[in-house]
Order: structure tokens, then sequence, then C-alpha cells
């Protein structure tokens, strides 16, 4: 049985295009405490990532013993600052400008775990930038996105009318969007092939 800890229909919906048959089930973890907890202890963009991705898998796992869990969380670092989901539009836009003209990188971290032990895990990194833009073009873009702008980190969803706005991105479209698949795909390869001889 493979289990996604994950309520993103972005990472749902890559899963069921690469013909995985698979359970969702949102992991119930305090994410800003955990990244309080992380930040101060040194933890940078990179470093939190992976341990959301593995935090959310082992408590799914706790509840579904046997299963094979896939934990997944994606950061948004601009320097050392880190950018979250947007709660309103004018918070969209308000992100949108701060990254304008600028580079940021978005880290992307999976975990697999069985009965509460970590099998294994990786994170992936991808560096966009995005190019000045007016406001009158970023009120287009956001019209456009609609609430989905609301359930992407930074504000924008490259798989959506937010590619606009960019200038450069260098790295994997699944990093980008969320789920290192390749890899992932590559340790079920390893660990627990019977996983991928079943279609959904």
């Amino acid at each position: 049985m493979l289990i996604l800890a994950s309520a993103s229909p972005t990472r749902k919906s890559l899963m069921e295009k690469a013909s995985f048959s698979f359970s969702v089930v949102p992991a119930s973890v305090d994410e800003r405490a955990l990244e309080i907890e992380a930040l101060e202890a040194g933890a940078d963009g990179r470093d939190l990532a992976g341990l959301l991705a593995r935090a959310k898998a082992e408590a799914v796992s706790k509840l579904h013993p046997n299963a094979y869990v896939i934990g997944a969380d994606q950061t948004l670092a601009l320097g050392t600052e880190l950018l979250h989901k947007p709660s309103s539009r004018e918070d969209a836009a308000r992100q949108l400008d701060h990254l304008a003209g600028k580079t940021h990188r978005l880290h992307a971290a999976v975990a697999l775990v069985r009965n509460g032990e970590l099998l294994w895990s990786d994170i992936e990194t991808a560096e966009l930038t995005m190019r000045p833009f007016e406001p009158e073009e970023r009120d287009l873009v956001l019209d456009l996105e609609g609430d989905a702008a609301l359930t992407a980190v930074g504000g924008y969803r490259l798989e959506g009318p937010s590619i606009r706005l960019f200038e450069t991105i260098t790295g994997d479209y699944f990093t980008i969007l969320g789920l290192p698949l390749l890899p992932l795909i590559g340790a079920l390869r390893d660990i627990a092939p019977e996983l991928l001889s079943i279609r959904a």
C-alpha cells in the first residue's frame, strides 16, 4: 500500500499521471511550529523542506502500519528570507512584487517512510528568475490564476498563467511543482518495485 501524505492537488496529479496506485492521507503537523524550531536551530530553507517532508511522512506512517508513505514539502527562499503561501490576493500581489527582478530558489523535498522508519529521502533545488513587470501585468496574471494563486508558495504557479512573469528557470520541472518525481521513482524501484507494477 502506498500513501501520499499531502493535500496538494498538484502532487496528487503528478502521482496519478505516473500511474501510481495510491491513497491520499494529508498529514496533520504544525508546520509553523516546526519551522520556528528548525530556524532557531540554524536550519535554512533546504533543511526545512527536508524536515517537513519527513515529519509529514512519519505522522501518517504512525496511523498506517506497513504502508509506504510519501511525505513532501517545498520551501521558497529569497536569499535567507522564506516566503509562504499567500493568505489573500493582496498578499499574493505583494509577494510577486517582492520577487520581481530577482532570483529565488525552490527547495523540494520528498521522504519515504514505512512503520515509522525513514527508508529514503531527497532534496532538489531549482533557481527561478522573475522579470520586472508592471502592476497591470501582475494583476492580469492574478485574475487568470484566481484562487489557485493562494495554493502555491510565492503566490504563483509555474504550470499556470504565472509563467508569463518569469525570465529564466534552472532546474527540474517536477522539483518546481513540489515533488522530485524521478528520484522518487528510482527509490521505489530499488526499495519496493512491486509498487511500480500496479497501475491506478
